[in-house]
């Protein structure tokens, strides 16, 4: 295994992105949330007016860094590849139901894996939580519940989604009046834009190329054990974190007082639960979404206009947990989306005559 190449890929891929997911937080970005896909969409759906929450407001740079650095790896490397077609409604309604379950959690399973690296002991629980969604989701798999393949064709619209982030980064640049930044609260406190763009953009790149994300890899090591290259991309990338939060003083470890999280353990269990399961059935986290329709997968592009779409909702309809704990709103919205998998599973299923 060490001398396959895409296995070094894939730990230098969990390097940057353990490593640089810390700095950013060390740059500018909230505390254990340097690289929040979920935090960062409900910013973004703020800044494009689709919620009036002043605290979560930014358009923020590195998801544009991810989408586009990835089509820039996709069309260097010849793998940009207009496809879909694969149950693209219920993919949208899949992207809301995943920012849904981040919410709960507060924050997607990259900022978890950072919250653990930065001491966050109530990250725990998801942790437990995100492996049995994984577990869940394979079992489905297995028991042949099949959510359609994508095709390929040029119909299918592949460019689009990196396009609208080719306009989110005008909008960025430009600051027309109809975006809206927060001047206060967590999404005013933000890396550097040329840090923040170039961070992920770089991470973007690697990520297309080496196919590493957090839940793919908790996936792989089910399958596989320990002879999958992803789990060690796991292990590169805690390592990295872990040495920069205790080199910039920023390991403190601990149940109570931790940023970006609230003590109802088993809501943390369930969020990352439903964010697990319906990662496998879909073929990847809300960051491999990004990854994938960045180059040119119009499923996962859907997906991601779903997190949009979910992370106005969230903010709207008050589901999102705070740091005094997970609303009534949160639990029958994360309630409505177990039911909703369990619908789509029962419905995808295979059936022998």
């Amino acid at each position: 295994m060490l001398r396959d190449r895409h296995f070094w890929m894939v730990v230098a891929a969990g390097l940057f992105l353990g490593g640089l997911g810390a700095l950013l937080a060390v740059w500018g970005n909230p505390e254990n949330s340097g690289i929040c896909v979920s935090c960062f969409m409900e910013n973004s759906a703020g800044a494009l007016g689709m919620h009036d929450n002043p605290r979560m407001q930014y358009l923020r740079p590195e998801l544009i860094g991810f989408v586009l650095g990835a089509a820039a790896s996709a069309l260097l490397f010849r793998e940009f590849r207009s496809r879909g077609g694969g149950a693209p409604l219920p993919r949208l309604v899949a992207g809301v139901f995943l920012i849904v379950g981040c919410a709960i959690f507060i924050g997607c399973p990259i900022k978890l894996f950072l919250r653990l690296a930065a001491g966050d002991l109530t990250a725990v629980a998801g942790v437990v939580g995100l492996v049995a969604g994984v577990w869940a989701g394979l079992r489905g798999l297995a028991n042949g519940v099949e959510p359609g393949h994508p095709s390929p064709g040029v119909g299918h619209g592949g460019p689009l989604i990196p396009a609208f982030f080719l306009l989110l980064l005008v909008f960025l640049l430009v600051r027309p009046g109809f975006i809206i930044f927060s001047g206060q609260g967590s999404a005013a406190q933000h890396a550097p834009v040329p840090l923040a763009l170039g961070a992920g953009a770089l991470l973007g790149a690697m990520a297309q190329r080496s196919r590493f994300c957090i839940t793919g890899s908790i996936r792989d090591a089910f399958i596989m054990g320990r002879r999958t290259p992803a789990l060690w991309g796991v292990v590169a990338f805690l390592a990295a974190a872990v040495a920069a939060n205790v080199a910039f003083g920023r390991f403190n470890p601990g149940l109570h007082g931790q940023p970006g999280a609230h003590p109802e353990h088993l809501w943390s269990f369930l969020g990352m639960g439903l964010v697990g399961w319906i990662s496998v059935l879909i073929g990847g986290c809300p960051f491999r979404q990004l990854i994938k329709a960045g180059e040119g997968d119009a499923d996962a592009g859907l997906v991601v206009v779903g997190m949009l779409i979910g992370g106005a909702l969230v903010q709207s309809w008050g589901i999102a947990a705070t740091a005094a704990g997970v609303s009534l709103a949160g639990k029958a919205a994360l309630l409505a989306g177990f039911a909703a998998v369990l619908a789509a599973c029962l419905f995808w299923r295979a059936r022998t005559a």
